[in-house]
């Protein structure tokens, strides 16, 4: 039956910029956006890798953390439930060893990187609902009952082992703690698990002249018992998983290999010292960090469920998401370097302890900067933070967008490009829609939009059925399936359409024609141009939730969601008066960037001609053994009311103690000098001081203020020993 003429022509017009003419407004409760999207309610919870808690982050990391944001983003828009916990990485010898660097608890490292983990990601605008740590209440209970649970059906297994020994720094040493020369192709200077020159993989023994990197001394090998976890037991389950499992084709080709070579008995414990989480039956022996590390995306959706101003009436529950038969869509996005963790230890330990499987592991590649690996050197190894002190972070989240695929290729941050790119599309391309049409609404019609329904004459916006397949199907595919670049080429192809019709239509010439219809044409090409922009900007939101903000704003409208692709902003809706949405890249802000991520390049034995202070007149070896140079110990630190520089040490020689006043406050707090060995001269004569008598020096390096260290001998050295 054919349509009434006015429906004809209400179809012709809007047809598909605004199918949903005359529907009430739209409802913004997920079940109605789904019943609109004709989708399935889904439940999902999703993780990124969790960063570890020794250092800033870095774009490499962003890449993940963008990439995940925008596929959780995509989902919430669509009117799904979908949650998104992230963690701190928090054990380990490296945080150990970094923290005892810096004076300070692990415990107290952890906390302070986490909080600037958590800035960071806030300022990218990452959408996580809940960040943990594995150091954590939460991972220690959950660790510890998957320990059990895996122990007691047989998949846990005690061997000795040999394993390198630094006998000054008395500790065993990870593979990564070791340094030598590469066996098979000779180069200097390689882990103690893999040559990053010729890609070869080998034991630590194999090194040729092997050196703690913590104390620079040969270690010894030793023999220690380890628990190892028996990886080899879910072989039949891990092969039936990867066939039901959404894996991309490389990652199961990967699988394919290691279950072609065997899979080995997994080493899960570490002796102490460590930073972790002690084994329950085994005093001394600490999980290693890879085992409650992938436990930490438990706990942090645990520590969500448990949290009532988090999870008011406990609508979200822990058991729900992670029991065994659990309907509920669980995704991990990671780097494709710890592939190995995510698709065959992880699954075989979820399934050991009777807990559910992952619906699929996103693998994804490397960032690379102008074609190489991010460098120190050349400006191009930027911390997140750095980006931020420059840059707006949608610059970023929309140029990782448009390189963005389901694969695990690398990609490339061409900053030539990305300034280009984004100053294109984003800027001339996408904003530059909004900037025209709202200068005309406003200079003619107090911003008020036309009846979207009436027929534009003019050229503008054809090729309308193709515009409503790609926002309402092409789009959203290439988001569910990730393949962003996908998404962003055909917005960008839409973009670029609506400007070459705008400059056909040249809506500012009517302006100037004394014709009847002129003003309505005006009217009516500018209206339909914000309703594209409008489209365009729900299609852009997972990408750039703070530009589509400022879209809304200026487009006085609440919130935008998937649904609203089909209601039409109202005949007589007030826009309000453009104000830049977004500017343009200034490349000196680049530049800038890259000047402020490089380190000193000058060459130690330069640094030290030109900044050290120079070396006192010679003396003989009678005059030096005039000192007498005590190792002590530091009994209590306390602050010296009134005093801005020293604080009081009382210091334990080994059988007695002295007093000493030190100019060190500006570098150190009292807590973290208490219990640390440090050296003193011990025959200097007595000082009286304002605040007292200092018995004593310690010694320190450095320029002054925060640049100062105390000596500290190694383990070993024991209070009263003389320093020779």
């Amino acid at each position: 039956m054919p349509l009434p003429a006015e429906s004809r022509r209400k179809s012709a017009v809007c047809g598909i910029l605004s199918p949903g003419a005359g529907l009430p407004p739209p409802p913004h409760n997920s079940n109605e956006i789904r019943k609109l999207m004709n989708t399935k309610p889904r439940q999902i919870l999703v993780t990124s890798a969790l960063p570890y808690a020794n250092g800033p982050i870095h774009l490499g990391h962003m890449l993940e953390y963008i990439q995940t944001d925008i596929w959780v983003r995509f989902q919430r828009l669509r009117g799904h439930e979908c949650i998104y916990v992230c963690a701190d990485d928090a054990h380990g010898t490296p945080i150990m060893l970094k923290a005892r660097e810096l004076g300070i608890t692990s415990e107290e490292l952890v906390a302070r990187i986490g909080a600037e983990h958590r800035r960071d990601f806030a300022d990218f605008h990452i959408g996580v609902d809940n960040y943990h740590s594995t150091h954590s209440p939460e991972n220690r209970e959950l660790a510890t009952h998957i320990y059990k649970e895996l122990k007691k059906h047989g998949h846990i297994m005690r061997r000795t082992i040999r394993q390198f020994y630094d006998e000054q720094a008395k500790m065993f040493l990870p593979d990564r703690f070791i340094k030598g020369t590469c066996p098979r192709c000779a180069t200097p200077d390689q882990y103690g698990d893999a040559c990053e020159n010729c890609g070869a993989t080998y034991s630590p023994a194999d090194l040729v002249n092997p050196v703690s990197v913590i104390s620079g001394t040969r270690p010894v090998e030793k023999e220690s018992e380890h628990y190892f976890f028996k990886l080899g037991d879910f072989t039949g389950f891990l092969k039936g998983w990867m066939t039901t499992s959404k894996l991309h084709p490389a990652v199961r080709a990967k699988l394919d290999e290691w279950f072609q070579v065997g899979l080995q008995d997994w080493d899960i414990s570490r002796d102490a010292p460590y930073f972790g989480f002690e084994i329950p039956d085994a005093p001394g022996k600490y999980f290693y960090v890879w085992l409650d590390a992938p436990i930490g995306y438990m706990a942090s959706f645990k520590n969500l469920c448990d949290d009532p101003k988090k999870n008011p009436g406990g609508k979200l529950r822990f058991e729900d998401y992670w029991s065994k038969d659990s309907q509920k869509e669980l995704y991990h996005f990671i780097g494709k370097d710890i592939t190995y963790f995510h698709t065959l230890f992880w699954p075989a330990m979820l399934s050991g302890a009777d807990f559910r499987t992952p619906t699929a592991v996103y693998a994804h590649g490397f960032l690379t900067v102008n074609g190489q690996k991010m460098s120190k050197s050349r400006g191009t190894f930027i911390k997140a933070r750095t980006y931020l002190d420059h840059l707006n972070p949608e610059y970023l989240r929309y140029y990782f967008a448009a390189k963005l695929g389901a694969g695990v290729e690398d990609i490339d941050l061409n900053l030539d490009d990305f300034v280009q790119r984004v100053n294109s599309d984003l800027i001339g391309k996408y904003v530059n829609i909004a900037s025209r049409a709202a200068t005309l609404l406003q200079q003619n019609f107090e911003g008020r939009i036309g009846n979207p329904n009436l027929p534009i004459t003019s050229n503008l916006f054809n090729q309308q059925t193709d515009f409503n397949i790609d926002l309402t199907r092409s789009v959203p595919q290439a988001y569910e399936m990730r393949e962003f670049h996908a998404a962003m080429n055909i917005v960008m192809r839409n973009a670029e359409r609506i400007n070459g019709s705008w400059h056909e239509a040249a809506p500012w010439r009517p302006a100037q024609v004394a014709d009847a219809n002129a003003s309505q044409k005006l009217h009516d090409i500018c209206s339909m141009a914000i309703q594209a922009f409008r489209l365009l900007t729900i299609a852009l939101k997972p990408v750039l939730p703070q530009l589509a903000a400022n879209a809304e704003n200026f487009l006085n409208i609440h919130e935008l969601h998937w649904n609203d692709i089909n209601n039409p902003l109202p005949e007589g809706h007030q826009i309000r008066p453009y104000q830049h949405i977004m500017t343009r890249i200034e490349p000196a802000k680049v530049k800038a960037m890259l000047e402020a991520s490089k380190e000193n390049l000058t060459k130690p034995s330069e640094k030290t001609a030109a900044n050290m202070e120079p070396i006192f007149p010679e003396i003989s070896y009678d005059d030096f053994a005039k000192l007498d140079l005590r190792i002590a110990r530091i009994a209590r630190a306390e602050h010296v009311d009134g005093a801005d520089k020293l604080l009081r040490l009382t210091l334990d020689l080994g059988g007695e103690t002295r007093n000493v006043f030190a100019g060190i406050k500006s570098a150190y707090a009292p807590e973290q000098l208490q219990g640390k060995l440090t050296v003193m001269v011990a025959n200097l004569a007595p000082r009286t001081m304002k605040f007292g008598v200092s018995e004593g020096m310690v010694l320190a390096a450095g320029p002054g203020g925060k640049d100062l260290w105390i000596l500290e001998p190694h383990a070993g050295a024991q209070p009263g020993m003389r320093v020779k």
